[in-house]
Order: structure tokens, then C-alpha cells, then sequence
């Protein structure tokens, strides 16, 4: 299984039927939320409008509460009365609850606790997980803490260092990392930095939670005309050499010619 959905992912609430099809057109693939986007009274009334719902399963997401909550069997009955088969399980923290999961449903695992980052290495080695997401507020809030920014606006030691974990958990059982939303909507130049650091480090895809956020991400995991020509012709000298060899003053490797190739997949 191959996460192919990216690079804007747009959630949206799910109790708000009337912006789905808005979400989805301006977006890669929207995110249905099922779970803090909406009320616990509202629960219900979200769960019949995403079974009313007709977007492209190809690009659809159900976020779904916590396994083995109170909502879990409701939120997981839901989706399978749809064609939507893309969960992302929040809060997720034990591979083994995530096993036992409906083989038809291809999993998006968010780690956004402590315990969760922890177990993302196992989580990932799952066969029925795509993708692996983190998420900096209620990773600190699960530590006591009160805010994953500093003043600056910048993330913290403890986000960074989880962040990366996931991307590399992530990354070591050839699954998708996808960045944690930046819940300044306004701060679109945060987010572009955040969003080209992201696609320089490996991530697939960055999630968001406002349609006006959706260009800058894309924008970001964009490569330029230059670089573009770059990876073309990197690739192409490559064609006609054996192992290590120069190029533009540069040593060519293995590695090097990877960078390339996923410049070209970006583009």
C-alpha cells in the first residue's frame, strides 16, 4: 500500500457538510474529522453526513477519535458504510489496536501523545499503516506542557525532536510522513518555511486547517525551474557513468542521484 494523497491535506469538520466539496476541490485530499473539530453532541449528526457524502475516495480522509474510546466502534461502522477506506486513527498509541483494524481500511496513524511517538517505530512497521502523522499540540499537552511555539513562533526542542522521529519512523518501513498543521492561519510565511522545510526533509505532505493555507504548501513542495533542470540533467550524466563521478564541480552519488529522482516525483 502507497500513500499517493498530497501535498495540501485540508481538514475539515465533519459536521459541515456544506463545505466538503469546496474542502476537496481546493485542496489534494480533504480530511473528514470526526473528532476534536466536532462536539461530543454533534458526533452523531458529522457520522450521517459523512455516510451522505459522495467525494473521491482517492482523496478522502475519515479522521477517527482515539481507538478504543467510546466512538470507536460508531466512527469505524461509518466509514464502512462509505467508500471511503483511508482512516487516520488520532491519538494513536498501540500498534496492536491498530492490527486488529478492518483489513479494508488503509490506516494514517497520528502521533500526537508521547506514548505515540514512542511507538511509531512499531506503528509504522505495520502492513495495514500508509502513513505516519505527527501533531505538536497534544503532544505537549500529553508532557503537562502548555504551548509547542516559543515567542518567535518557532517550535519547540520537544515538537522538533518528535517530528523528526516520526518522519523517521516513518521513513524506516518506506511508509508517508505527512507535517502537523500551523495554526496561525495567518502567518502564511511561517508556513511556507515550515511546509519547504518539510518537503526538503522527506515529508509527503502537510496537512492544514484553512483553504488559504493550501497554496503556500504546495508552493513549497514545488521544486523551482532551476532545481528542476538540475535533477534532468544530473540524471542524464548519470546515464552514462559507472559508480561515483563529477558533475558541475560536484560529486555524484547514489544518494545524490535519489535527491534527484524525488525532485523530479515533486515536480
Amino acid at each position: 500500500m502507497t500513500f499517493t494523497m498530497g501535498p495540501a491535506l485540508l481538514f475539515c469538520p465533519a459536521d459541515r457538510p456544506e463545505r466538503f466539496a469546496k474542502a476537496a476541490e481546493r485542496s489534494d485530499a480533504v480530511i473528514l474529522d470526526l473528532e476534536d473539530a466536532v462536539a461530543p453532541a454533534a458526533k452523531v449528526a458529522a457520522r450521517g453526513a459523512v455516510i451522505e457524502s459522495r467525494l473521491d475516495p482517492a482523496r478522502t480522509i475519515v479522521r477517527v477519535n482515539e481507538l478504543g474510546g467510546e466512538h470507536t466502534a460508531s466512527d469505524l461502522s461509518t466509514v464502512l458504510q462509505t467508500d471511503y477506506r483511508t482512516i487516520m486513527v488520532a491519538k494513536a498509541e498501540s500498534a496492536k489496536k491498530i492490527r486488529k483494524l478492518d483489513p479494508r481500511l488503509e490506516v494514517v496513524a497520528l502521533c500526537e501523545t508521547a506514548r505515540g511517538v514512542e511507538a511509531a517505530g512499531k506503528i509504522a512497521g505495520l502492513e495495514n499503516v500508509v502513513a505516519l502523522m505527527w501533531g505538536a499540540e497534544d503532544l505537549v499537552a500529553s508532557l503537562g506542557g502548555t504551548s509547542s511555539r516559543t515567542t518567535d513562533g518557532r517550535y519547540r526542542d520537544v515538537a522538533r525532536q518528535a517530528r523528526s522521529q516520526v518522519l523517521l519512523a516513518a521513513g524506516a518501513h518506506g511508509k508517508a510522513a505527512i507535517d502537523a498543521v500551523h495554526l496561525d492561519i495567518g502567518d502564511l510565511t511561517g508556513l511556507a518555511r515550515e511546509a519547504q522545510d518539510a518537503a526538503a526533509s522527506g515529508f509527503a505532505a502537510t496537512a492544514c486547517i484553512h483553504p488559504s493555507q493550501v497554496a503556500a504548501i504546495r508552493d513549497a513542495y514545488r521544486p523551482d525551474a532551476q532545481t528542476v533542470a538540475w535533477a534532468q540533467a544530473v540524471l542524464a550524466a548519470a546515464e552514462g557513468e559507472r559508480g561515483v563521478f563529477a558533475f558541475e564541480g560536484q560529486m555524484v552519488d547514489e544518494p545524490v542521484l535519489r535527491h534527484a529522482r524525488a525532485v523530479i516525483a515533486r515536480a
